[in-house]
């Protein structure tokens, strides 16, 4: 049963941040509040007014996928009417909702008695292809998740979940020096419900994918040497072990090495962890030499 909030308050501009999840939503929501002078976010169950979380109650503490996603859509009662109560005697003009579609920021919107949404703000509009791709790499390797709010407030009430802060600086250039001064605090957390057990492989195992992702790349490009490394990532909170690759590699003639290298490295870097879900730190790739095709 959704909340009724009083005439003057359903006069509030409803502003909605829409991505599919893992794009970058909550990273960008504080740049977007400050774009539009937007001084209330409701993100995954939280109302987040400046850099204090005044209400609800992170989604991302659930254990379960499901019970995340009602705690999101604020089915719970108890919480809708937590936020619902601040929202009414809250002195606000516009407020950000995000979401992974404009039906579900209407049904929160609904659910907390706020009018529905007048602007709809797309990730891909705000955040470069590369922003989204790195984005989404974290999530669904990492595991990690975005709170827009510092983490002196997350940790207070989600030290459980909370990894670690993001701040975003900006330069100021004064008479005589130069003043970088932080703009945001965000808080990096790994949910409950997102912790899985680490994916390991073999060594040798890798090194074939790597050898199949090369050819498969360019056939003409031979390899010499695999050299596989391994390390724990996240190794306090238990997560996915990060592996590193040294590739040596001849390379026929014709080639030309402006940005080759570079794109064999993303190109055996996306397919390894797109077919296993492990980690791959980083693949460094040494040419012995030039071969004649």
């Amino acid at each position: 049963m959704s909340v009724k909030l009083p005439f003057h308050l359903q006069k509030r501009k409803v502003y909605a941040l829409v991505g599919e999840s893992g794009t970058g939503k909550s990273f960008h929501a504080k740049l977007v509040a400050q774009k539009y002078r937007i001084s209330l976010i409701v993100d995954d169950g939280l109302l987040i007014k400046g850099n204090r979380i005044i209400a609800g109650h992170s989604a991302k503490e659930e254990k379960s996928y499901m019970a995340a996603v009602r705690v999101a859509l604020f089915d719970s009662e108890k919480f809708r009417q937590e936020v619902a109560a601040r929202l009414a005697v809250e002195n606000f003009r516009k407020i950000l909702i995000l979401g992974t579609s404009d039906k579900m920021i209407c049904k929160i919107a609904g659910q907390l008695g706020l009018p529905k949404p007048g602007k709809f703000i797309r990730i891909e509009d705000i955040a470069s292809h590369d922003e989204i791709e790195t984005a989404l790499r974290t999530r669904r390797i990492e595991g990690k998740h975005v709170i827009p709010a510092p983490q002196v407030e997350v940790k207070r009430s989600y030290a459980d979940i909370f990894f670690d802060a993001i701040r975003i600086r900006q330069k100021k250039f004064g008479p005589q020096s130069i003043v970088v001064t932080p703009i945001h605090e965000k808080s990096l957390v790994r949910p409950l419900y997102s912790r899985r057990e680490r994916v390991k492989i073999s060594e040798i195992a890798l090194s074939q994918m790597a050898l199949l992702s090369i050819n498969v790349y360019d056939a003409d490009i031979k390899v010499k040497r695999i050299d596989v490394k391994n390390e724990e990532s996240g190794k306090a909170a238990g997560y996915h072990q990060g592996y590193r690759l040294i590739l040596l590699v001849d390379l026929p003639d014709n080639r030309e090495l402006g940005g080759l290298l570079a794109s064999l490295q993303q190109y055996v870097i996306e397919d390894i962890e797109r077919f296993t879900g492990i980690l791959i730190e980083e693949v460094n790739i040494v040419v012995d030499k030039f071969t004649q095709m």
